[in-house]
């Protein structure tokens, strides 16, 4: 198994070579792909050591910068890939039991199960529960603990061949990729992940843009019940 780590990354030179000195002790490959940055955060990434940096001239979205660094892999011959945000806010503590599970289990997708504290904006758990709520009935009643945490370790041969398939390029992707994954019978496993809400904290999430598309994505799995109902249910 050849491992390395993708960062999708856009505007984060607060959180990003904390997050390159912790996983750097790994020896995994990183994999940086700035998402079209301000020339403040393309000044810290080139003074990362040790890490490829692919560049996207413009922003396109977190899916976007994704589907750049998949490809990148896959010309890469790695096998798997662990994506993991540029934020920080994830427990990296788990990056260890995020691998072990990977290599006792590598043809499962290795997701996180977030728990949330009371710094956890409202908003944020009440998107969830809607998004939780659609993905339960565009998968038929598939038990996906979350779609939307954005720690996860990628079988590539398995995930790639969906990307063609996936049409979502910003905060939306995550969670489409997760319902086409379980639609393609690719095996699940979790691991709790505790996620921290810093006050002074960055987000790219656009509530009123990024909203609109994560429901675009729902009603086009929505509006593929039938098929997906004659593929599992008819076909078989």
């Amino acid at each position: 198994m050849k491992f390395a780590f993708l960062i999708p990354f856009y505007n984060h030179p607060e959180s990003i070579e904390k997050l390159v000195d912790y996983i750097s002790k790994y020896k995994i490959d990183i994999i940086i792909v700035d998402d079209g940055s301000n020339a403040d955060s393309k000044i810290v990434l080139n003074n990362l050591k040790d890490v490829k940096i692919l560049t996207r001239k413009h922003n396109g979205g977190k899916g976007a910068a994704i589907k750049s660094g998949l490809n990148l892999a896959k010309d890469l011959m790695y096998s798997h890939i662990f994506q993991i945000d540029a934020d920080m806010q994830h427990e990296l503590s788990k990056i260890d039991d995020f691998i072990t599970l990977s290599k006792s289990n590598p043809n499962s997708l290795i997701c996180a199960n977030p728990i949330y504290g009371k710094d956890a904006p409202k908003s944020r758990l009440y998107g969830r529960k809607i998004t939780n709520f659609w993905v339960y009935i565009n998968t038929l009643g598939g038990n996906l603990k979350d779609t939307m945490c954005g720690m996860r370790i990628y079988p590539l041969y398995l995930i790639y061949p969906l990307l063609k398939e996936c049409k979502s390029n910003r905060m939306d992707f995550d969670i489409d990729i997760l319902i086409l994954a379980y639609k393609n019978m690719i095996d699940f496993k979790w691991i709790d992940v505790r996620i921290k809400y810093d006050s002074d904290g960055v987000s790219h999430f656009k509530a009123l843009r990024d909203n609109i598309l994560i429901s675009k994505m729902h009603a086009r799995h929505f509006f593929g019940l039938p098929k997906f109902i004659f593929n599992k249910y008819i076909k078989e």
